[in-house]
């Protein structure tokens, strides 16, 4: 019993002096910091055990200099310093722990030291906003000047047509505008655009009419069964511009997919999905690259969303092109631990990440900033699946994704007879959806068309979303074509409405300015005198009739556009 009695008073004492050592240790940093006094805390003392900070002008004399001036920038950018990476290291498994570098510094008590940080990050801030505000001014001044063409199209008949009027069963949300929030109530002021109540037109009794709906959610009211959205709709302008400007609350990783991609929620609580750039604008893809084998481009996926709207298709989500700051829009706010711990910093000092994928997430393939500013495209969400679920089609002309093997409708010469009697391509305007999903994809050169989306609600007569256009096409398969798209293919052929001409225009609203370089323009034009070869040969030989499908008469009705179908 007595040594029972020692046993159990020695683990005692061994557990205090273990408290004991802990309490020493944590409280020991501050400790060095009061001795030390308030003047050694911008660095640069003599001492062998401090790290020196050198200026931006020094240049390192040795390789331990060089591994304190990392240590230095690491700190700047709101990395963990050398107390605080155990307070992370503790907490590392469990979600909530992704700390900013503001609670971090307060975590470590350091009070002078964080006057560099902080000017660190204001000098940074300012750099950012004033490279913001150059593309912006870039972007805001040619539009005036070169605005007549772009506006000019979106004035011709072609453009002018109707829909037919919409039922209940034609949209996808049926929105009660009798019904009003009361965000008050919700205990959050920040849900709408602004933050400010007045410009939102608030009612005196804090009621929100369905004017005043952040603008995701007033996109997501406006999609029905024949477009996303309607010609030269207002709300279209305004969630691109919060697409570049709303603060950023969260991000966490896409599952799926073999490149990395990423959610972001913003302040208003929309949603976009966030691309990084892979590849400069210039870099060509390998000709011997096989064609599932190159990476997704952020400026194809903008300039897709202004293609698809010059065309009139309306069926790409609307994408705006962002300079995000990696460290306080990405990683300081992400919850997603596994995204987290991919951070690190370049030789070069510059913050990079890889994140979790199929093939392309890992150091060899990492995403680095400027030091931490990189460009990204970020394109709007569709309402949520739990209330507007999607059909997932098969495209009936995708690639074979095999380095030998061809695809059945490249070895079947009777292929497309199959198709056009196979549902729903038998009836319906499906096959002629697909057919300018075709020209599309062929235009922008995207050959990932492995399949399609439709809106479960509107059954087989709906139109097609075109989603993910990252990639690029290098055949084109048409037999049939809406009389409505052929004579806008005709008409971007003319000198006066040139492609390349309207998309230079259109893409230079956006704060990523310049989208595509010339050579990329140049294709457009390029491309598309294929397609209208194309075309024309199908019509040489089976007949006008037989090959463009009539669906609508554009106004006025002695359009220059219009042609005599040619004889069989």
């Amino acid at each position: 019993m007595i040594l029972f009695r020692k046993f159990r008073l020695l683990i005692l004492m061994v557990f205090l002096v273990a408290c004991t050592m802990h309490i020493m240790i944590d409280l020991l940093p501050r400790l060095e910091r009061r001795a030390a006094g308030p003047g050694s805390g911008g660095g640069g003392g003599g001492d062998a055990g401090c790290s020196c900070a050198h200026s931006p002008s020094e240049e390192p004399r040795g390789r331990p200099k060089q591994r304190s001036r990392a240590a230095a920038s690491a700190v700047q950018a709101g990395w963990p310093g050398k107390h605080t990476l155990r307070i992370l290291q503790d907490f590392s498994n469990e979600p909530s722990s992704n700390l900013t570098s503001q609670s971090l510094e307060k975590l470590a008590g350091a009070g002078d030291r964080a006057e560099p940080v902080k000017r660190a990050d204001e000098t940074l801030e300012e750099k950012q906003k004033s490279l913001i505000k150059e593309r912006g001014n870039r972007g805001k001044e040619k539009p005036e000047q070169r605005a007549s063409r772009l506006a000019a199209l979106y004035e011709h008949p072609l453009y002018k047509s109707d829909l037919p009027p919409l039922t209940d069963d034609d949209t996808l949300f049926n929105v009660n505008t009798d019904i009003r929030f009361y965000p008050k109530a919700a205990g959050n002021q920040e849900w709408h655009n602004d933050g400010n109540e007045e410009e939102e037109g608030y009612s005196p009794t804090g009621e929100v009419t369905a004017e005043s709906y952040p603008n995701w959610l007033r996109f997501h009211i406006g999609i029905n069964r024949y477009e996303l959205y309607s010609r030269h709709n207002p709300v279209v302008e305004a969630l691109l511009k919060d697409l570049q400007s709303q603060r950023i609350t969260s991000v966490a990783m896409k599952s799926g997919g073999t490149q990395l991609k990423l959610i972001m929620t913003f302040q208003n609580y929309g949603q976009a999905l966030f691309k990084p750039m892979k590849q400069t604008r210039e870099q060509e893809t390998p000709p011997d690259f096989f064609y599932f084998s190159d990476f997704e481009r952020h400026n194809a996926e903008i300039a897709a969303f202004h293609l698809d709207r010059i065309l009139d298709f309306r069926r790409v989500p609307p994408v705006a092109g962002r300079l995000v700051n990696m460290t306080r829009e990405i990683r300081d706010v992400t919850r997603d631990k596994k995204l987290w711990r991919t951070f690190f910093i370049s030789p070069a000092n510059n913050i990079c990440f890889y994140g979790e994928c199929s093939y392309y997430c890992s150091t060899e393939h990492a995403l680095c900033g400027k030091p931490d500013q990189i460009e990204g495209s970020l394109a709007a969400f569709l309402p949520d699946l739990a209330l507007a679920k999607r059909k997932t089609w098969r495209n009936p002309w995708r690639r074979s994704y095999h380095k030998r093997k061809k695809a059945e409708w490249e070895v079947d010469p009777d292929y497309c007879d199959e198709v056009k009697q196979t549902p729903p391509y038998d009836r319906g305007t499906r096959l002629l959806d697909i057919m300018d999903m075709t020209i599309f994809d062929f235009l922008m050169g995207n050959m990932d068309r492995h399949h399609y989306e439709t809106f479960e609600k509107f059954g087989n007569e709906t139109f097609i979303i075109h989603l993910d256009n990252g990639r690029g096409l290098l055949v084109l398969l048409l037999f049939l074509v809406r009389r409505s798209t052929y004579l806008r293919l005709q008409l971007l052929a003319k000198e006066e409405y040139q492609l390349s001409s309207l998309m230079e225009e259109s893409l230079l609203r956006d704060r990523l300015v310049p989208i595509l370089i010339k050579p990329h323009l140049q294709a457009l034009d390029r491309r598309l005198r294929l397609a209208l070869n194309v075309l024309a040969e199908c019509i040489e030989k089976e007949g006008y009739t037989a090959v463009v499908e009539h669906d609508f008469d554009p106004q006025p009705a002695a359009s220059p556009l219009h042609q005599a179908p040619r004889a069989r």
